[in-house]
């Protein structure tokens, strides 16, 4: 069974753009550049063929993975309270450096936010948390430690 991703309606509407950009747009410009590279002859020669082939082997995958998504995410705002949750903003603190992360899955990327994805040592840790809590992860770089300061919705 597949793990459902959260999605704020945010990032579920641009998915959602995104994914009719794709099929609405993409698909007739690649299958009429493929059609032209064809015209040109010989197949195995012909890198401009190759060329759209790969590409539309690319957005295809592409495709598929956001109707995956799409069909699996749980849409949702988040309730704020004191703790760190997937959807929220959290300020963070970081031997005096403060820094706003956006606690969500990679497919939430917004411009402005620090993303912490649940997945990721610095996510994970964070996740459950409450204000004022110092937490600690491992990362390719060593051990760090963050303290919360403050959690608020993700307003998109």
């Amino acid at each position: 069974m597949t793990e459902s991703t959260f999605l704020t309606p945010a990032a579920h509407k641009k998915l959602e753009e995104e994914l009719t950009q794709l099929v609405e747009e993409w698909r007739p410009f690649i299958i009429e550049r493929i059609a032209t590279a064809r015209a040109h002859g010989d197949l195995k020669e012909n890198a401009e063929y190759h060329a759209a082939k790969d590409e539309q082997g690319m957005y295809e995958n592409r495709i598929r993975q956001i109707q995956e998504l799409l069909k699996t995410s749980e849409v949702r705002e988040v309730k704020i309270t004191d703790t760190v949750e997937i959807g929220c903003v959290a300020v963070v603190e970081d031997d005096g450096y403060e820094m706003e992360l956006f606690v969500a899955p990679a497919e939430n990327k917004v411009d402005g936010f620090i993303l912490a994805s649940p997945s990721s040592p610095m996510g994970a840790a964070l996740l459950g948390a409450k204000i004022g809590d110092t937490v600690s992860y491992e990362a390719p770089g060593g051990v760090f430690s963050l303290t919360v300061k403050t959690v608020r919705a993700y307003k998109g």
